[in-house]
């Protein structure tokens, strides 16, 4: 049987996460669904980064911050 531990899920920490971020990672920190932040991409108020031949996409970690509140516009 699993220990309580091993149950609750991986909470994001801003200080761990890496410069680009998935849409996954994105709608977890914001506590949004995925589809949302896809959505937000497509009318710029999160502009995506697009990788590899499928066109995954990233987020900046420094865009995410600035739409919380918690980084100045550069």
């Amino acid at each position: 049987m699993a220990s309580d531990s091993t149950k609750k899920k991986k909470r994001l920490r801003l200080e761990d996460l890496p410069d680009l971020l998935t849409v996954r990672e994105v709608a977890e920190l914001l506590r949004v669904s995925p589809l949302t932040i896809k959505r937000w991409g497509k009318r710029g108020k999160l502009p995506a980064i697009r990788i590899n031949s499928r066109g995954d996409r990233r987020y900046k970690k420094e865009a995410v911050l600035w739409l919380l509140g918690m980084q100045e516009k550069e």
